[in-house]
């Protein structure tokens, strides 16, 4: 029990609007007053903190690249920790699509339909290199299509064949600091493509 109450005592506090492991933590600082404390943040920054640890992924996993993506929300590597939670199957309830896999000519009008029909704001992350450049099935078939962005705009870019889950847990965390910024989605691609 003295060991318990050791650690709990030898534990850092940390405040608000600090960083730590690598997670910013809510925005804003805690002014005390009588009775209490008042905290004082900038409402832009209290909704892009929220924004960004909750997306909702909806997962196109059609290859190979979609074990690794579950993978990343299994239990060794759980995507959950970082604001990820929920994986929806749903367009109307998700945040981020994230494509793990080849699209062929005949899926890529499937993959436009769940686009438009996500809520905006939206983001896209094409994961593998079936899903950002066709990979090595477009050089011998007519009918891979050479990229996710020839179907809809996309975000963020995983590299690999297949990538390992912590790729696509590291994307997925980028994308939260940039929307955590306060980027717009050109802002976002435009970022990515000098990185």
């Amino acid at each position: 029990m003295n060991d318990v109450l050791k650690n709990i005592e030898s534990s850092k506090v940390y405040r608000f609007g600090e960083e730590h492991s690598g997670i910013a933590a809510f925005p804003g600082q805690v002014h005390p007053a009588p009775g209490g404390g008042v905290l004082v943040s900038r409402l832009d920054d209290v909704i892009n903190w929220a924004r960004s640890n909750s997306l909702w992924p909806l997962v196109f996993g059609t290859s190979c690249c979609a074990i690794e993506m579950m993978s990343a929300a299994s239990a060794k590597f759980d995507w959950s920790r970082f604001g990820f939670e929920v994986a929806r199957a749903t367009p109307r309830q998700a945040d981020v699509i994230i494509i793990a896999g080849t699209i062929v000519n005949k899926m890529a009008p499937v993959l436009k339909r769940l686009y438009d029909q996500m809520a905006d704001p939206k983001y896209v992350i094409a994961m593998g290199a079936c899903a950002t450049s066709g990979g090595p099935f477009f050089y011998n078939t007519y009918s891979v299509v050479k990229g996710a962005d020839h179907v809809i705009p996309v975000d963020v870019y995983v590299a690999g064949c297949p990538p390992r889950p912590e790729a696509l847990i590291h994307s997925l965390m980028m994308l939260q600091q940039k929307i955590r910024k306060g980027m717009t989605r050109e802002q976002i691609r435009n970022d990515m493509k000098v990185a």
